[in-house]
Protein backbone atom coordinates (compact mmCIF):
# COMPACT_ATOMS: atom_id res chain seq x y z
CA UNK A 1 0.00 0.00 0.00
CA UNK A 2 1.60 3.27 -1.22
CA UNK A 3 2.35 5.91 1.59
CA UNK A 4 0.42 9.36 1.01
CA UNK A 5 3.19 12.11 1.58
CA UNK A 6 2.61 14.60 4.50
CA UNK A 7 2.14 18.32 2.48
CA UNK A 8 2.38 19.86 6.28
CA UNK A 9 4.35 23.34 5.99
CA UNK A 10 7.05 23.36 8.33
CA UNK A 11 10.34 25.43 9.19
CA UNK A 12 12.54 23.80 6.97
CA UNK A 13 10.35 23.30 3.90
CA UNK A 14 10.27 26.91 2.85
CA UNK A 15 13.34 29.69 2.46
CA UNK A 16 12.35 33.03 2.54
CA UNK A 17 13.98 35.18 0.08
CA UNK A 18 16.63 37.46 2.02
CA UNK A 19 14.97 40.24 -0.24
CA UNK A 20 11.60 39.84 1.53
CA UNK A 21 13.40 40.65 4.82
CA UNK A 22 15.63 43.37 3.95
CA UNK A 23 12.72 45.56 3.15
CA UNK A 24 11.08 44.89 6.35
CA UNK A 25 10.72 48.15 8.54
CA UNK A 26 7.88 47.52 10.95
CA UNK A 27 7.20 44.34 12.89
CA UNK A 28 4.46 43.53 14.56
CA UNK A 29 2.87 40.78 16.76
CA UNK A 30 -0.44 39.04 17.96
CA UNK A 31 -0.09 38.39 21.84
CA UNK A 32 -2.00 35.12 23.20
CA UNK A 33 -0.54 32.26 21.11
CA UNK A 34 2.31 33.93 19.64
CA UNK A 35 3.85 36.18 22.56
CA UNK A 36 2.66 33.36 25.30
CA UNK A 37 1.77 29.70 24.55
CA UNK A 38 -1.93 30.62 24.52
CA UNK A 39 -2.89 29.75 27.79
CA UNK A 40 -4.57 31.81 30.04
CA UNK A 41 -3.85 31.51 33.57
CA UNK A 42 -6.35 32.43 37.01
CA UNK A 43 -5.67 33.03 40.86
CA UNK A 44 -8.37 32.21 42.81
CA UNK A 45 -8.86 35.43 43.53
CA UNK A 46 -9.51 36.25 40.31
CA UNK A 47 -6.13 37.78 39.00
CA UNK A 48 -5.09 36.66 35.35
CA UNK A 49 -1.59 36.00 34.79
CA UNK A 50 0.29 35.45 31.26
CA UNK A 51 3.91 34.07 30.84
CA UNK A 52 6.04 36.05 28.43
CA UNK A 53 9.62 34.68 27.03
CA UNK A 54 12.25 37.13 28.10
CA UNK A 55 14.36 36.07 24.67
CA UNK A 56 10.93 37.71 22.23
CA UNK A 57 11.49 40.61 24.54
CA UNK A 58 14.94 41.12 24.04
CA UNK A 59 14.67 39.99 20.09
CA UNK A 60 11.69 43.27 19.92
CA UNK A 61 14.53 45.57 21.40
CA UNK A 62 17.34 44.45 18.69
CA UNK A 63 14.39 45.09 16.25
CA UNK A 64 14.01 48.73 17.54
CA UNK A 65 17.62 49.61 18.21
CA UNK A 66 18.23 48.28 13.93
CA UNK A 67 15.83 50.92 13.89
CA UNK A 68 12.53 48.81 12.93
CA UNK A 69 9.24 49.65 14.06
CA UNK A 70 7.19 47.17 16.80
CA UNK A 71 3.87 46.92 17.49
CA UNK A 72 1.30 44.87 19.13
CA UNK A 73 -2.09 44.48 17.69
CA UNK A 74 -4.24 41.80 19.84
CA UNK A 75 -8.25 41.49 19.83
CA UNK A 76 -7.71 40.92 24.24
CA UNK A 77 -7.11 44.42 26.44
CA UNK A 78 -5.29 43.73 29.24
CA UNK A 79 -3.39 45.86 31.83
CA UNK A 80 -1.24 43.09 31.39
CA UNK A 81 -0.22 43.38 27.74
CA UNK A 82 0.14 47.53 28.41
CA UNK A 83 2.44 46.56 30.77
CA UNK A 84 4.65 44.23 29.07
CA UNK A 85 4.45 46.60 25.99
CA UNK A 86 5.29 49.78 27.64
CA UNK A 87 8.71 47.87 29.93
CA UNK A 88 9.45 47.01 26.31
CA UNK A 89 9.34 50.47 24.96
CA UNK A 90 6.84 49.28 22.06
CA UNK A 91 5.68 52.23 20.43
CA UNK A 92 2.83 51.14 18.81
CA UNK A 93 0.27 49.05 21.13
CA UNK A 94 -3.47 48.13 19.91
CA UNK A 95 -5.62 46.41 21.56
CA UNK A 96 -9.12 44.79 21.58
CA UNK A 97 -8.51 45.10 18.02
CA UNK A 98 -11.64 43.53 16.11
CA UNK A 99 -9.50 44.08 12.21
CA UNK A 100 -6.41 43.51 12.52
CA UNK A 101 -5.74 44.08 9.14
CA UNK A 102 -7.32 47.85 8.92
CA UNK A 103 -5.06 48.56 11.89
CA UNK A 104 -1.72 47.59 10.39
CA UNK A 105 -2.57 49.54 7.31
CA UNK A 106 -3.44 52.75 9.42
CA UNK A 107 -0.07 52.07 10.84
CA UNK A 108 2.19 51.97 7.90
CA UNK A 109 0.52 54.54 6.47
CA UNK A 110 1.18 56.85 9.37
CA UNK A 111 4.71 55.71 9.15
CA UNK A 112 5.10 56.00 5.23
CA UNK A 113 5.07 52.63 4.53
CA UNK A 114 3.52 50.02 2.13
CA UNK A 115 2.62 46.59 3.68
CA UNK A 116 5.45 45.38 1.84
CA UNK A 117 7.32 46.84 4.41
CA UNK A 118 5.80 45.18 7.41
CA UNK A 119 5.98 41.34 9.02
CA UNK A 120 3.35 40.10 11.16
CA UNK A 121 3.12 37.11 13.33
CA UNK A 122 -0.04 35.93 14.33
CA UNK A 123 -1.35 32.31 15.25
CA UNK A 124 -5.32 31.68 14.98
CA UNK A 125 -7.92 32.45 12.51
CA UNK A 126 -8.42 35.87 13.73
CA UNK A 127 -5.07 37.25 11.96
CA UNK A 128 -5.93 35.86 8.67
CA UNK A 129 -6.41 38.87 6.85
CA UNK A 130 -3.66 40.38 8.28
CA UNK A 131 -1.24 37.60 8.30
CA UNK A 132 -2.06 37.44 3.73
CA UNK A 133 -1.47 40.96 2.97
CA UNK A 134 1.70 42.04 4.95
CA UNK A 135 4.70 41.32 3.14
CA UNK A 136 6.25 39.22 6.01
CA UNK A 137 4.20 36.58 7.91
CA UNK A 138 4.86 33.86 10.38
CA UNK A 139 3.14 31.88 12.77
CA UNK A 140 4.53 29.88 15.85
CA UNK A 141 4.87 25.76 15.51
CA UNK A 142 1.88 25.67 17.12
CA UNK A 143 -0.37 28.02 14.69
CA UNK A 144 -3.69 27.08 14.07
CA UNK A 145 -3.58 24.91 10.76
CA UNK A 146 -5.77 27.54 8.74
CA UNK A 147 -2.61 30.05 9.40
CA UNK A 148 -0.50 27.46 8.88
CA UNK A 149 -1.52 27.25 5.28
CA UNK A 150 -1.43 30.96 4.19
CA UNK A 151 1.74 31.91 5.93
CA UNK A 152 5.43 32.84 4.55
CA UNK A 153 6.95 30.80 7.46
CA UNK A 154 6.25 28.47 9.89
CA UNK A 155 8.65 28.85 13.04
CA UNK A 156 10.17 25.79 14.95
CA UNK A 157 9.76 27.05 18.40
CA UNK A 158 6.04 27.77 19.95
CA UNK A 159 4.51 30.61 20.98
CA UNK A 160 5.92 31.49 23.98
CA UNK A 161 8.43 29.27 23.75
CA UNK A 162 10.84 31.92 21.70
CA UNK A 163 8.68 32.12 17.91
CA UNK A 164 9.36 35.96 18.08
CA UNK A 165 13.05 35.85 18.68
CA UNK A 166 13.19 32.89 15.76
CA UNK A 167 11.69 35.54 13.11
CA UNK A 168 13.74 38.31 14.79
CA UNK A 169 16.69 36.88 14.37
CA UNK A 170 16.00 35.88 10.70
CA UNK A 171 15.37 39.54 10.02
CA UNK A 172 17.66 40.98 11.88
CA UNK A 173 20.53 38.43 9.88
CA UNK A 174 19.08 39.63 6.25
CA UNK A 175 19.58 43.18 7.26
CA UNK A 176 23.17 43.01 8.16
CA UNK A 177 25.59 44.48 5.98
CA UNK A 178 27.59 41.72 4.28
Amino acid sequence: MAQKLSTKKTARSRKVARNVLQRIRLFATDVDGVLTDAGMYYSESGDEWKKFNTRDGMGIKLLQRAGIITAIVTQERTKLVARRAEKLAIPELHQGVMDKLTVIREMAARHGLSLKQVAYIGDDVNDLEALSAVGFSATPADGVPQVVSVVDYVCQKKGGEGAVREIIEMILAAQKPR
